[in-house]
């Protein structure tokens, strides 16, 4: 499956907001998207097929030196592909090179996206009780450290 992971640009918010709309019960409207074209701290990525579809997106936002990872979502069709992967990779790398960490939630009973998290690094933190509504469930709070020189006083 051909994809390219390209930046988020206003083009992609009806495909996005479709997108979320399929996969999380609480999601992002398209104003809510849309305002995140123009937010400094923010940084959403698409993974789109060579005729300008939309196979999943990720968003992440970013204060100071600590990173929090908004949504992964992928369409139903193009999930066990390497989507999810490509995305999170993007993100793991920029934080590897420029963050003291990256963390996110996720449902406790989304079992394939806690093993993409944990492939990557990504360690249970804590759990956010009742995070998740529509049906209400924990939240899992996943955290990936980066060691880096100038944190530790090596330049």
């Amino acid at each position: 499956m051909y994809y390219e992971i390209v930046p988020m640009d206003r083009s992609h918010i009806g495909q996005i907001a479709a997108l979320e709309a399929a996969c999380f019960s609480t999601p992002w409207s398209a104003a809510m998207l849309e305002e995140e074209l123009f937010n400094p701290q923010a940084s959403f990525l698409v993974a789109e097929d060579g005729e300008g579809n939309i196979l999943g997106y990720a968003g992440l936002h970013v204060v100071l030196d600590e990173g929090y990872i908004d949504n992964i979502a992928v369409e139903p069709d193009a999930r066990r592909h390497g989507v999810a992967s490509a995305l999170l990779d993007v993100y793991c790398r920029f934080g590897a090179a420029n963050l003291a960490f990256l963390t996110l939630e996720v449902r406790a009973s989304n079992l394939p996206a806690i093993g993409l998290y944990e492939k990557y690094g990504f360690q249970r933190a804590g759990v956010r009780r009742g995070y998740y509504q529509r049906p209400r469930e924990d939240a899992l709070i996943m955290t990936r450290t980066f060691s880096r020189p100038e944190a530790e006083g090596h330049l």
